[in-house]
This record gives C-alpha cells, structure tokens and sequence, in this order.
C-alpha cells in the first residue's frame, strides 16, 4: 500500500533543504574565502599561493612562519570567538525572550573587562594564571546587574537594552578610573579593551577552544527545551520540559561563552545580535539548525570584520576588530529598531525605577531653600580646598571683597572659575536629563542614551588628530557640533516612527556605540597616551575659566527657564500617546521641542566640560523622589542637585588622591554606582 505524502509538506522541507544549504554551504565558502583573505592582510605582503604552500608544504621561511605563527592562530581566534558570541547572543535571546539580548547589551562584557583590569593591576600574577576564572566573575556580575536592573522576567526589550547600557557605563567609569590612577601597570590594554584579535602565537587559540566546545555540547543537551522556552514557561513545564535546569544552564554556557572570549581578545559587541538575526531572517527558529548557523556567521561577521579592519592600515591605520563590528551591528540595530517599532511597547512612566522617599512630606520651599545653602556651603569648601588650603575666614574675607592679595588671585582666578563651570554644567545636564526621560517617556534616559556625550567626544577628538596644533578654543565648538550632529542623526533615523520612544531610545544606543568605537580608534590613531584622552573623556573642570562659565550661563539663562515653561505639556506626555492626544497635545512637536531642549543643554556642557555621565540620569531620579511626577518641580530640584554633584564630584577629586586630579566624571560615577544599586534593588524589591 503505497502512502502518499503531503504536498505543502514536501515543499515546506524542500525549502528549508534549500535554506540549509545556502546558510551552511554557502556560509562555509564564504568562511573560506575570508580566512584566504586574511591570511593575505597586514604590513607584509603575501600571497593567496604563499598561504596554500604554508598549509600544505610548509618551509622554515619569514613568511610562512608569519602565515603560520601568527596571522592563522589571528583568524582560527577570530571564528572561535566570532562562533561564541554568536551563540551566547542566542541562548540570551531565548531565556529572555528579548531580541536585543547579546553578550554586550546585557553587561556581560563590560563586567568581564573591569575585572580583568582591576586583576591586572591588583593581582597581576593571578591574572595569568586564570584569567578566565576572573572574567567570568566579571561577566556573571555585570549580567545579574542588567538582569535586575530591567525588572527581571518583567522586563522589556528596550529596557533589557537599556539596563545593560547604564551597566556598561558604571563599569566602564571605574575601569577608566583604574587605567587613568595606574597607567604603568595598564598601559597596552586599551587597544585590547577595544576588541582585538591580534595573535603573536597559538596561546589564545588552546586557550578558548576546549572551553567553547564544552559550553557549546552541553546546551546541546537542552535543545528541545530551548525551542519551548519560546512557547513560555507554562507551555513547556506542561510538555515535560525541565524549564528552570535549562534556563540557569544555559545562561551559564552563555556566560562561559562570552567570558572565555573576552579573556583572550577583549570585549566584541554587535556579534551575538548580527548573527542570530540573521539566520532568523532566513527562517531557522528550531536551535538545532539555529545554534550552528550563528556560530558559522558570527565566525564570518568577525573574521570579515577583522580583515576589514586590516584593509586600511596603509591609509589610516588598523583598526580594532570591536570597532568595526560596532560600526557594522550599530546600522543592524537601527533597522531592527524601526522594523520592530510596532511590535514592541513603550516603557511607560509608571515603570519608572523611582522609589519612595521619606513618609513625612518636605515643602517644596524648604527643599530649595536647603540644596542652595548646601550649593552655598559646597562652593566656600571648595574654594577652600586644594593643593593649598585656605582657611575658610579668608575665603569669606575674598568675597566680600578683601583678602590677601595671594588668595585673592587663587580664589577668583583659578578655584572660582572651575567651581561656577562645574555648578552650571551639572545644572545643564540635571535638567536636559529631566527633558529627555519627559520626552522619551523613560526614566532610564539621559543624554549619554542619544548620543550626545560620544558624539561630543568624536568631534574633540578628531580635531585634535586632524589639527594637533588646533586652538584651544575651537575644542569645545568641535565638541558642541559632534553632539548635536549625533543627535540630529538620532532623530533624523527616529522620525518616520514619530519619535517613538522606544525607536529614539534604540537608535540613540545605536549611535552611541558608534561614536564609541569612532572615540577608541581615535585614540589609538592620533597615538595619544590613554590617560589624557580618558581624562578628558570622563569629564574634567581642571583649567576651565571664565570663558567657559560665560558660554555655560547663557545657555542655562535661556534654556532652563524654557524647560521649565514646557513642563505643563510634558507632564501631559507621561498619560501614554492616546491620552496626550486626547487632550489636544501636539504630540510630535511637544517630544521634539523638550528633546531638542535637552540635547542643547548637553551638547553645551559636555563641549565645556568633557563627556560627564550619570548626572542626567541620577538627579533627575533623585528630584522625582522628592517631589513625585511634576516636570515644573523636577527641572528647578535637578538644576540644583545636578550643580551640587559635579560640584562636590570636583572638589573631591582635586583632594582626594592631591596632587593627582580625578575627573569629575568619573568621581560621580563612583559615587553614582551605590545609589543606583540601590535604587535597582528596590525596584526589583517592590516587583
């Protein structure tokens, strides 16, 4: 008796033997074709033959010693790391349930970098010897940070993105503190930080294989359970499936994966989101053909990207494998972003991290009043302290108009000047905090999400590499237009979904990433040390004068009083774009005009200044405990609380570690961390 089969079932396994053989054979010619092409990349000159007669016969030559020694171990590193990240990227992407969870967008590989730098200057001979050990503490760390601080299974995907950024930021201030406090002992790992596949032997390579192949066979073993985790928790308890063992396994392979990665070539971002899009878009969704398709294009996405970055040594230098991926997956995310707008939910203001504050209610008077006798009080300390210290009756003496003539010059030529821009410029970027979590309608906002802050550092610095001997003068305006040109583009790419918040949000981390990797090539280019180049990346008042106070005032004269005008219809904007509408509020122009306001106030400060984060986020979150959802309120509490915190922030790091300077930026970061621990602790607390 003779069966006949399904017609739509034949087709449907005819196309997806089609669609394996394009992923897979095509994939594996095209791995070929770029391991041929970067055996051939670098500074000496070899051929397609010479590589072919190093592999089959090879000689005690230069170049088939250099084919063999060193650019082989480079790209067999490449596929494996390029083969985890893709993997790690989607086992995140399944126990989430977030398709923008990679290894760097959940904190994993910033966690992982800070404490292999914090080993390598604490313990460096542990750090030989176990490296991997220490990132995957390091990556464990920054995973369970980001994970709690989007609210867990509850969280959103542009939340879970997000959280790992704010991660990111945290752990990046302190490693920058750590190579800026001990830059002997950290000199040649900002090149590696910045994601580097160079190999000078097969160290790296038996390093990281056994551990990735480990990580990869035992998810293996929960590929079926895998494929219900997508169907929910409840489905796939209901059919059988182990749901908690598969979950906790695999992001622990996860973590293996990505941890064992950034031990060998430092932190790559983009590869664990290219890659499973990417089969994904082909039509793979059961992970017995979508784990080894990720892996075979994660390895071609970063072994391309690394032949790419080979390409231009001779026009303007090699860049970073990391660099390039970013460039390359800040675009993909971008299109994800706007493809998936209609899919995904705006975070609301109700899931704001805020948390309650004391049960007796303070007027709103008495809470001015204090923060400016508190400003009041930071600036005659401030004044006070310093290499020389001043007793406080001269200080007072000197501003009423008296003093000494030696503290007079001290007072109000050197410590006045530096201490009136660190007030105006922490009040700017409070209240453009204050405008853009309005505007954007997330609490997790701040000028950093958009692009402000990296696009200020690309204009810095590429002044300083194509004019060395630039006036001083022009480094701000070179910052001012390299900020609002990133967020011109934000919100250029942002407009065709009317500002969505959740697509402004994603973009702007888009953006942002690039002008990271724009910053990190920078650097290694103009052959600065890393050290003055992350001073002034992480923000610094040292030798700032009247100059800047003046170009500071004008702006917060003008546009916070704005701000504050706005603060009706923007309040409007927290009731959800039904309600807004509702009620008569035009929507696009309103979002657009306090967005606007805000980049403006950043891209001043941060062009004064340096790129400062977390005051944008921290004081407005901290004048939304004091005085609830009143935008009128907030924008005068955050000016004040923002001036005290990089004011204080610059006072103590001109005396904490005298007579070294920390950058104020990065004093607030380390201050900055607790209160957003605790912050998320609460928050997962209450959920």
């Amino acid at each position: 008796m003779k069966i006949q089969s399904d017609p739509a079932a034949l087709q449907g396994r005819n196309r997806t033997g089609w669609k394996s053989i394009l992923v897979f054979g095509g994939g594996l010619l095209a791995l070929a074709a770029l391991l041929f092409a970067s055996l051939t990349q670098g500074e000496a000159s070899i051929t397609v033959k010479t590589v072919i007669d190093a592999i089959l016969s090879r000689e005690d030559s230069l170049q088939h010693n250099l084919v063999l020694g060193m650019r082989l171990p480079r790209a067999v590193m490449g596929m494996l790391a390029g083969a985890a990240l893709a993997v790690s990227g989607v086992l995140l992407q399944t126990i989430t349930r977030n398709p923008l969870a990679s290894a760097g967008t959940f904190g994993i590989n910033s966690g992982a970098y800070f404490v292999v730098v914090a080993a390598t200057v604490f313990m460096p001979s542990f750090i030989s010897s176990a490296p991997l050990l220490l990132a995957l503490i390091g990556g464990c760390g920054g995973a369970a940070m980001a994970y709690l601080m989007a609210g867990g299974t509850r969280g959103t995907p542009v939340r879970m993105a997000l959280s790992g950024m704010i991660v990111t930021m945290v752990l990046s201030s302190f490693t920058s503190a750590l190579q800026l406090l001990f830059e002997n002992e950290t000199n040649g790992l900002f090149m590696w930080g910045s994601g580097s596949l160079v190999q000078n032997d097969w160290k790296g390579v038996l390093h990281a294989w056994p551990w990735i192949a480990a990580g990869t066979a035992v998810v293996l073993l929960f590929i079926r359970t895998l494929d219900m985790l997508e169907l929910g928790d409840d489905t796939a308890k209901s059919l059988g499936q182990k749901v908690d063992a598969a979950r906790m396994t695999a992001l622990a392979a996860a973590i293996l994966l990505a941890g064992v990665t950034v031990s060998v070539v430092g932190p790559i971002g983009f590869v664990g989101l290219i890659a499973p899009h990417l089969v994904r878009l082909i039509g793979f969704r059961r992970h017995r053909l979508l784990l080894p398709a990720s892996a075979l294009w994660g390895a071609i996405v970063l072994v391309g990207a690394d032949t790419i970055a080979r390409l231009f040594r001779s026009t303007i230098g090699e860049l970073p494998a990391g660099a390039v991926t970013a460039f390359i997956g800040a675009p993909w995310l971008i299109w994800l972003a706007v493809r998936g707008s209609k899919e995904q939910r705006s975070v609301e203001a109700s899931s704001s991290m805020s948390v309650g504050f004391a049960p007796k209610k303070v007027p709103y008077w008495l809470m001015l009043a204090l923060l400016g006798l508190l400003l009041a009080a930071g600036v005659v300390i401030g004044l006070a302290a310093g290499g020389l210290k001043i007793p406080v009756g001269e200080v007072l003496a000197v501003l009423s108009g008296g003093g000494q003539d030696m503290y007079r010059n001290i007072i109000l030529e050197m410590r006045m000047p530096r201490l009136a821009v660190a007030m105006l410029a922490g009040a700017g970027l409070a209240v453009s905090g204050v405008m853009l979590q309005g505007a954007v309608r997330n609490p997790l906002a701040d000028p950093s999400v958009i692009g402000v802050t990296s696009g200020a550092g690309v204009g810095a610095l590429l002044l300083l590499v194509v004019w060395p001997s630039a006036p001083g003068s022009l480094l701000p305006v070179m910052a001012f237009v390299g900020a609002v040109a990133a967020a011109i583009i934000v919100y250029a790419l942002s407009w065709r979904k009317a500002l969505h918040p959740t697509v402004l949000t994603l973009v702007g981390i888009a953006v942002t990433a690039i002008g990271s990797a724009t910053i990190h090539f920078l650097v290694i280019k103009s052959g600065m040390g890393a050290a003055p180049a992350l001073a002034w990346l992480a923000g610094s008042t040292y030798g700032r004068g009247w100059e800047q106070f003046w170009w500071l005032a004008s702006a917060v004269v003008v546009l916070v009083p704005f701000a504050w005008q706005l603060g009706r219809k923007i309040d409007l904007l927290a009731f959800g774009d039904p309600v807004s509408l509702g009620l008569g509020l035009k929507l696009q122009r309103t979002r657009m005009i306090s967005a606007g306001v805000g980049v403006a106030l950043a891209a001043i400060a941060v062009s004064c200044i340096g790129t400062v984060g977390f005051i944008g986020l921290l004081a407005p979150h901290a004048a939304r405990m004091l005085v609830g959802q009143n935008q009128r309120k907030s924008v005068a509490l955050a000016a004040l609380l923002g001036g005290l915190m990089l004011l204080l922030a610059d006072v103590i790091g001109r005396v904490a570690i005298a007579p070294k300077e920390i950058p104020a930026g990065l004093v607030v970061a380390l201050i900055g961390t607790p209160y957003l621990l605790a912050l998320m602790y609460k928050s997962f607390g209450r959920r």
